[in-house]
Formats: structure tokens, sequence, C-alpha cells
């Protein structure tokens, strides 16, 4: 239902949403100081936010992608700039062809769906819950439309977001 819900927004409304969460991103960033960020590419309708990217970049934050390496493993992150190539992985996503590994400080996360307590749904595999379960933990806000505000109880497993960027906030 969220997906469905997330998919039937419309082009030009989903254009104003992107934007606006894109500037939410960079107010975040700036206000903690973050130098090296996790991001996403954006697939299943989540918010594009590569114009927010390339801001980033251009104020000298240091990007990476996440590339699964196991269905069992957390995400390895590979530096990317935009306008750099990528190949496409086994899920189809893209990842940044020069393989250079890093260590985010922060962390954007797409949610299918969020709490009010910073828990999110997925596509449940668990990728981003086992990143987050290693230690030293980066800091993390979740990307999501405030449509997609759910209730919903966490699983013993899940891993609480410390805050969730949307358009509105």
């Amino acid at each position: 239902m969220l997906l469905a819900q997330r998919q039937a927004i419309a082009p030009e409304v989903r254009h104003v949403w992107d934007a606006a969460i894109g500037s939410n991103v960079l107010a975040w960033c700036a206000r903690h100081g973050v130098r090296t960020l996790g991001v996403y590419w954006p697939i299943r309708s989540e918010p594009q936010l590569h114009h927010a990217y390339a801001e980033l970049d251009a104020r000298g934050v240091r990007l990476a992608l996440p590339t699964v390496t196991s269905a069992t493993r957390p995400l390895v992150f590979v530096a990317w700039r935009p306008g750099e190539p990528t190949r496409r992985d086994a899920h189809g996503v893209p990842v940044p062809v020069s393989g250079v590994e890093c260590v985010p400080e922060a962390l954007l996360v797409p949610c299918v769906g969020f709490n009010e307590a910073g828990y999110r749904l997925g596509y449940g595999g668990g990728y981003y819950d086992r990143t987050l379960a290693q230690a030293p933990r980066p800091k993390t806000a979740g990307i999501a439309y405030a449509s997609a505000r759910v209730r919903f109880e966490p699983d013993a497993f899940d891993v609480a977001l410390d805050t969730i960027i949307t358009e509105q906030a």
C-alpha cells in the first residue's frame, strides 16, 4: 500500500517535494557538520535527491553509494561523485565503478514508511538494519515523503534512525 501510494504521487508534486527534501537534507548536513555522507540511488519512486547531492559535492562533502556484497552482510559504501560512472549491480541498482570503499559518518536512509519513534519500513532485506547495528554507528536521516508516516511496532532487530527528513521538515 505504501509503495502504491508513493508511486501515485503526481510528477509535478514529486518534483516540488523532492526539492524541499533536498533543501532539508542540505540544512541537516550543515547543522551536523557532515563531511562524509552515504547517499542512495533512488529506486521504486524514492525521493530523487541528485540536485542536493550535486550541491553537497560542491560544498566539499564526500559522497558514497551503498553496495550489496552479500544478502547477509552489512552494506559497503563506495565513494562517488555526481557524474562519475556507475554500473548496475545484481539488483539493478547503480553502484560506483571506482570501488573505493569509505566509511560515511552519516547516512541518508530511504524509507518506504516510518513511525513516530524513527523506525523505518524498507523492502525487507535488512541491509540497513545490519549496517546500523555495527559500531561506530553513523548519524542517520531517514528520507521519505510525509505521507509515508504510519503506525507500526518495530521488530527486535530494527534500529531507529536519528531523524526523518520529509518535504515538511
